[in-house]
């Protein structure tokens, strides 16, 4: 989305078809790759098209994936497959899902579209193509390109991953302002390639053309192995003169852009407020301090700045600001490599007092832009905990005088939450990615900031002439972005005014402009470089996008109406945006969904890093890429415990279970919670289990097959509770995975997040998931196991697990904790009764002695009162 600032962004593509096949040379052979794109003023139009052939004798799968920017809305979609065509639908969201729903509960498979880095997000169809037979992909996407840095970009990921007899990239650019300067990179190019691209170029056009042969994708003459794998990439930027800007028009709608150059810099006063919580522990800490010491170098003498830094602490470096001296940034730097991580998360108390720092800051220059940039990597965890009440206290202090700048480092944090909060306050929320550029990336955010040259910018229009017009009054301008408005004029004019007001760095200025509408339309009248009403389709895309910006911080009513206005055009001009689906349909009437994914899509449970110490939302399914899961003794690889518990191969569950053969009886500590407290099916007795600390964090706590059901838990760093649990039901497809700040039930690669600060419920196919306000979550379904987890918020934050009706599990229930639910059984003791201290327990073909103690009950509303348990600690 444009954001307040006006950053620009990058126009990306990226070619990948994939055919697999033992022989040298592929049965399902791409024949012809043409990418065709037309630049327009700014708004581009491509078109790509694969024709691929089967060779084979038999049927073949094809995959067709095109990776696209995330600010581009896919607008057209078709297969053809023998002449038979397979068009793409563009239907509202809500009602396109519900179709799917049922489609999927057939067997047919999932959503089409899904963010694969930083700037790019992915289309991937297959389909099934019978010998002999030929298939037409063709995929059309629009977007209007944003100026970063003094230039536009263009990016052309290419890997068709095979040679292709027919390549072809076509890169039409008109510019009616002129081309100041065109230029073309490439990673994979030779000297062979080389001579396989032209470019021609006049005052306004240019045209690239990359058309390789066979031969010259070749990496050798003996092996079939493409060349083609990288990036291709076109550079430029307009002419400008010190005016107004430019105003472009045809059929009635116009587009106006601003962009001064050469004009005095406004001098900064900045505090960052910088996230040291254990989280940023090992790299990342690594990544901001050296980022943060490049920033401090180009801070300029005219600038002022200081530093907060916090976890559950917050800490200020100095009481004021400091001028950017030599000396001050020197000081800076040596604090900035001091910057260690550990403990919780205060977001609300650091923002707080840096807007404290700002407003009772004396002796700044007179004419100068004030902005917080916040760099965190989690959710709040410590002070104000409930992300509403900070974006509130927030804006309250924050009252329209500075700029909010978030920055999300990775995936343990709530991107909404940023944008919101960002928004609100005059900035933009960005996410940083966790990669080997992520001090690039923050020390590239900083430079887009760097240099404002104008504030409070209003673009005047006649009021009576125009309709819908976009958003025309901008709070600041960098330099090296683009100011970019449009409308429809609505009455017939001859002239079109414009009139711009803003305040430099010297003085408050004024800007007049008129444009003769005809001698306009006149311009772009027989150019085969246009593509239908390009400024009307162009104006729609911007003001989806100003409508779903606008919406983040909107209150419930007015966000309503405006993702109302936003769907009603993305129908209109058949967008694929965030409300509405590209309904894909394959032969045997097979349907898929093309939806539009947002960064906030992109967050997934992950594993806490090390040295947090307290839980943060994950960024990747439990689990997923652990080498070894807790097993009991010696651990068991994870996929392998994970198979089977689906294939129901439990004896070798039971087998190792059973090598916890010697049990240490626990330590009394009068009145501490336990990790895990159940209640022995149809015994009158608690077991109180821990497990010991040097296990693994992620725990194998249960499956069971016939209930059709599995929990995974994970330990946290210091506080050796369980922070997270991870329940799987077979029937239907969900997975809820419960953290200590909130709740996630997935489904169908449907996130829903549930809030522990209200209690509600939700229902997937007769699954209830119920949330009662910070107390508990509840997962019930008919004659099934019910699953309760408690929240303990005293001293540190973590959870309990317990079950109802557990004469309801199995006898092929397995896990460290199910197997009590099956192979349980107290020995005979001469002392059994409710003096006994100590008792031998049968688990799974062991014997352990228990011991009597008394423990806090996780289960119980007020857990002041003790209960008694027979506590076992488990070690691997």
């Amino acid at each position: 989305m444009e954001q307040r600032t006006l950053l620009a962004l990058t126009v990306f593509s990226s070619l990948i078809v994939l055919a697999e096949t033992n022989d040298q040379k592929p049965a399902v052979e791409i024949y012809s790759l043409h990418v065709d794109c037309k630049v327009t003023s700014r708004f581009a139009h491509t078109v790509i098209t694969s024709r691929i052939v089967n060779r084979a004798n038999e049927s073949r799968e094809a995959t067709f994936e095109v990776e696209l920017p995330k600010t581009a809305f896919i607008t057209n979609f078709s297969m053809s497959i023998d002449g038979e065509v397979y068009p793409g639908i563009i239907k509202e969201k809500a009602a396109a899902q519900n179709e799917y729903d049922s489609a999927v509960s057939q067997g047919q498979s999932a959503g089409l579209v899904k963010i694969t880095d930083r700037k790019l997000e992915q289309f991937h169809v297959s389909v099934s193509i019978a010998a002999a037979s030929k298939v037409t992909f063709e995929l059309t996407y629009e977007e209007l390109l944003k100026r970063q840095l003094g230039k536009y970009e263009l990016l052309i990921k290419v890997r068709p991953k095979q040679l292709v007899k027919h390549f072809q990239i076509d890169v039409h650019i008109f510019e009616p302002q002129g081309i100041h300067f065109l230029e073309t990179d490439s990673t994979f190019m030779t000297n062979e390639l080389t001579e396989a691209l032209t470019k021609e170029q006049n005052e306004t056009k240019a045209h690239i053309l990359f058309k390789p042969t066979l031969e010259q994708q070749k990496k050798n003459s003996e092996l079939d192995e493409t060349l083609l794998n990288g990036d291709f990439v076109v550079r430029y930027d307009v002419k400008r003169e010190a005016t107004a800007g430019d105003i472009q028009i045809v059929n009635g709608y116009f587009v106006h852009y601003f962009a001064p150059q050469e004009m005095p810099v406004f001098p900064k006063n900045v505090i960052f407020v910088i996230d040291r919580s254990g989280s940023m522990t090992g790299r990342k800490i690594e990544q901001t301090r050296d980022a943060l010491l490049k920033i401090l170098q180009d801070l300029r003498q005219e600038d002022h700045f200081s530093f907060i830094t916090f976890n559950h602490k917050v800490v200020e470096w100095k009481s004021s600001l400091l001028p950017a001296s030599e000396e001050n940034v020197a000081s800076a730097a040596a604090l900035v490599q001091t910057l260690t991580a550990r403990g919780g998360t205060d977001i609300n108390g650091a923002l707080l007092a840096a807007v404290g720092v700002l407003d009772k800051a004396e002796g700044l220059p007179e004419h100068s832009v004030s902005m917080i940039i916040l760099l965190t990597d989690g959710q709040p965890t410590s002070g104000e905990r409930n992300v509403e009440v900070i974006q509130e206290n927030v804006q309250k202090a924050i009252n329209g005088n500075y700029a909010l700048f978030c920055l999300g480092f990775g995936f343990d944090v709530s991107y909404k939450f940023l944008e919101k909060m960002a928004l609100s306050n005059g900035g933009i929320a960005r996410r940083i990615y966790e990669n080997a550029d992520a001090a690039l990336q923050l020390q590239g955010f900083y430079q887009e900031v760097a240099t404002p040259i104008l504030m409070q910018i209003e673009m005047q229009y006649p009021e009576n002439s125009i309709e819908g017009l976009t958003k025309n009054n901008f709070k600041l301008f960098f330099e090296g972005s683009e100011i970019i408005v449009s409308g429809k004029i609505s009455n017939e004019l001859d002239l079109l005014p414009v009139e711009i007001k803003a305040q430099s760095h010297t003085s408050n200025l004024t800007l007049k402009e008129e444009a003769n509408v005809k001698e306009k339309e006149q311009v772009f009248q027989n150019q085969r470089y246009i593509f239908g009403n390009f400024i009307e389709r162009l104006w729609a895309y911007l003001t989806i996008q100003q409508l779903l910006e606008k919406a983040i911080s909107a209150q419930e009513e007015d966000q309503k109406a405006l993702e109302a206005q936003a769907l009603d055009l993305s129908l209109r001009y058949s967008f694929v945006t965030p409300l509405t689906s590209m309904v894909v349909t394959k032969p045997q009437q097979q349907e898929e969904l093309a939806n539009k994914p947002t960064e906030a899509d992109n967050e997934k449970p992950r594993k806490l890093p090390a040295g947090a110490s307290l839980q943060r939302l994950h960024s990747r399914m439990p689990g997923e890429d652990d080498s070894v899961a807790f097993a009991l003794r010696g651990g068991r690889p994870a996929d392998r415990w994970r198979s089977e518990l689906q294939s129901g191969s439990n004896r070798k569950m039971f087998s190792t279970v059973s090598r916890f053969r010697h049990a240490k009886i626990a330590q009394p500590i009068a009145s501490e919670h336990p990790q895990l407290l159940l209640q022995l099916p149809r015994q009158n007795e608690r077991i109180c289990l821990n497990i010991d600390e040097r296990a693994q964090t992620s725990v194998p706590l249960l499956s069971d097959p016939e209930q059709g059901f599995t929990v995974m838990g994970t330990l946290g760093d210091g506080i050796n509770h369980f922070v997270q649990f991870d329940i799987n039901y077979v029937n239907p497809p969900v997975q809820i995975h419960v953290y200590t700040h909130a709740i996630l039930v997935s489904h169908n690669n449907n996130n829903n997040w549930l809030s522990w600060t209200t209690s509600t419920s939700s229902t997937i196919q007769g699954l209830t998931v119920s949330v009662e306000k910070d107390k508990s979550v509840t997962a019930s379904l008919p004659d099934t196991v019910t699953v309760k987890i408690s929240l303990v918020r005293f001293p540190e934050d973590f959870l309990g697990l317990y079950f109802l009706n557990t004469d309801r599990f199995s006898d092929k229930v397995t896990g460290v904790l199910g197997q009590f639910y099956s192979k349980a059984q107290f020995g005979s003791n001469s002392n059994n009764d409710q003096r006994a201290v100590e008792r031998l327990l049968r688990v799974s073909g062991s014997e352990h002695k228990v011991s009597r103690l008394y423990k806090k009950d996780y289960r119980l509303e007020s857990a002041s009162e003790p209960v008694s348990c027979w506590s076992i600690e488990l070690t691997p």
